[in-house]
């Protein structure tokens, strides 16, 4: 490459895209991988500027309107200001910004030159940001100047090029940063959109489009490398018979996490528009849904908690929207469609897969993942990798018959990726079981599963029983070292306002509810759960804090559980 291209018609033709031929999704069984222009960020961008330039792709937070052809200016220009730090086709980049207009653009920018766009968690401090960091071998780092002063705790790094973005007058401006890279504030993220320099290798569907970091929960947070087809055959699997370009989707889940990805993806790879926020907040969860149209969303468990607790009212019903994946599928979540008139449905995803069980909407049936969707094998195995019978539980192993529609590796982690993979197999780690009729249901992690007199324990199913006592609002149950043998159950309990709350009560309501072996030993009350960035809890941390001397015993309190004699 000599130098720029000077014409957005010659960038456009470079990019080999064209509005008649835009795109051609193929079934979720289909085992023939996309071609580019059907399934690569920035060739889809380019087609959608093309062929409808004026068309909302975006409501931002702020009132703001961007439209696709905004979008593609917008991500061409960054695409020319990231080249002229030195960006090149294949290097990582990181994203440390919130939810919003600069983290897309970025994201747009990054892939267009057919670099790896890294988007970092903006709750990240300490030891594991200077993991991810390190871990992803990036020089260049876009960040939020709100989040610059946790930079000044990391040892040094290999960054070259820091560019400060948002804040105001008051936000940290780094006198220095370790390893001294060049800081940069928000002009240098601006070029002109004639400035793009396409990649010298046009860009592939099995090229790598995202880093995407796990939560963490296990240890070091890994890399899941997310390939073109992995993301086009994860929303095609979740969303291709349900969602047109008239649809707006709310991106309420973070864009450092698949679930905040596969939304702006989705609705570029439809044509439809989303409705950006930075987070999930209950009380203006209904007002951003009636008053941006919004007809799809995604709700994690807690978020549907939430909103079951708003008041009563009497239009409550009256909205556009009409279709939510709720993950997981709870009793609550039945509730929720029920109540609010919306269709409901869920699925199995991990960043390191793409919707491999998938149910159809409104199931009846709590605990369900779905049935394996057409392309996907699942099978249900033990420890040593032999299939289980039906009704047994065991982990969910599973391969794609569409090459790269799986994570192909974690980032710089090659034993992490061999310990993933069994016989060429991917090892989920989750246990399940799986019925006759062909439904999978969720048990628990494999790790978060309780070894108690003899008896394997689900903590969900543990869970679902704490959470129906009207005076706790959100609980965890994990495993605590026993005296003698296997383990004791710790149920962390978080309450309703103004919730009465008396642990012998409460485990005289447990008891008649559940097997003896499951009934916890150790209550602890806490203001709220150890969760991460979305809504999962984080019970390495409680398992690790233990019992601490807030936590009532009920073997110390002289209440024994026992089984139930039958003669």
């Amino acid at each position: 490459m000599t130098g720029p291209t000077t014409s957005a018609a010659t960038a456009a033709r470079d990019l080999d895209v064209a509005a008649d031929r835009l795109v051609e999704i193929l079934p979720p069984g289909d085992a023939r991988v996309p071609d580019a222009e059907h399934c690569v960020t920035g060739a889809l961008l380019a087609a959608r500027a093309e062929a409808h330039p004026d068309r909302v792709y975006a409501v931002f937070e702020d009132g703001t309107h961007w439209t696709y052809g905004q979008a593609y200016d917008d991500a061409r220009t960054t695409a020319a200001a990231l080249y002229r730090l030195g960006v090149r086709q294949g290097d990582t980049v990181l994203c440390w910004l919130p939810n919003g207009l600069d983290a897309l653009r970025v994201w747009y920018g990054v892939n267009l030159l057919g670099a790896v766009h890294v988007p970092v968690n903006t709750a990240y401090r300490g030891a594991l940001l200077e993991h991810v960091l390190d871990n992803s071998g990036a020089r260049v780092l876009v960040v939020h100047a709100l989040l610059v002063e946790r930079l000044q705790h990391i040892g040094d790094s290999r960054l070259q090029e820091v560019v400060v973005l948002g804040g105001g007058p008051d936000a940290p401006w780094p006198d220095a940063l370790p390893g001294a890279p060049r800081v940069h504030g928000p002009a240098a993220l601006r070029g002109l959109p004639e400035d793009f320099v396409p990649p010298e290798r046009p860009v592939a569907p099995w090229d790598t489009m995202a880093v995407i970091y796990t939560s963490g929960t296990t240890g070091p947070s890994k890399g899941v490398l997310v390939s073109y087809v992995h993301h086009y055959s994860t929303v095609t699997a979740l969303l291709d018979d349900d969602i047109g370009e008239d649809d707006r989707y709310l991106l309420n889940l973070p864009l450092c996490h698949g679930g905040g990805t596969e939304v702006a993806y989705c609705m570029l790879l439809f044509g439809g528009s989303i409705v950006v926020t930075e987070n999930f907040r209950t009380g203006e969860f209904w007002d951003v849904v009636r008053r941006h149209g919004v007809t799809m969303c995604t709700l994690l468990g807690a978020m549907v908690d939430f909103l079951l607790g708003l008041a009563p009212r009497p239009d409550e019903a009256e909205h556009p929207l009409r279709a939510a994946c709720v993950i997981p599928l709870t009793r609550q979540a039945l509730d929720f469609g029920r109540r609010f008139g919306v269709d409901v449905y869920t699925g199995f995803n991990m960043s390191e897969t793409s919707a491999p069980l998938v149910s159809p909407l409104n199931p009846q049936r709590t605990g369900s993942c779905g049935r394996p969707r057409p392309g996907v094998q699942c099978r249900v195995v033990d420890a040593n990798g032999i299939d289980v019978p039906d009704g047994s539980v065991g982990e969910l192993v599973l391969r794609a018959d569409r090459p790269w529609s799986l994570f192909h590796g974690y980032h710089a982690m090659p034993e992490a990726t061999a310990g993933a993979w069994r016989h060429g197999w991917f090892r989920t780690g989750d246990a399940v079981v799986r019925e006759p009729g062909g439904d999978y249901f969720f048990v628990d992690r494999i790790k978060d599963a309780i070894r108690r007199r003899g008896e394997n324990v689900s903590s969900m199913e543990v869970e679902a029983e704490l959470l129906s006592h009207p005076a706790v609002a959100f609980a965890a149950a994990v495993a605590v070292p026993s005296d003698f043998a296997e383990d004791e159950i710790l149920a962390a309990l978080v309450l309703r306002p103004g919730a009465r709350f008396e642990p012998e009560e409460f485990i005289g309501y447990l008891r008649p509810r559940m097997a003896h072996f499951m009934v916890p030993r150790y209550l602890r009350v806490l203001s709220e759960l150890p969760v991460t960035d979305t809504g999962k809890v984080r019970k390495e941390t409680l398992r690790a804090q233990g019992v601490t001397p807030d936590t009532w015993d009920r073997v110390a309190a002289g209440i024994e559980v026992t089984r139930d004699r039958i003669r």
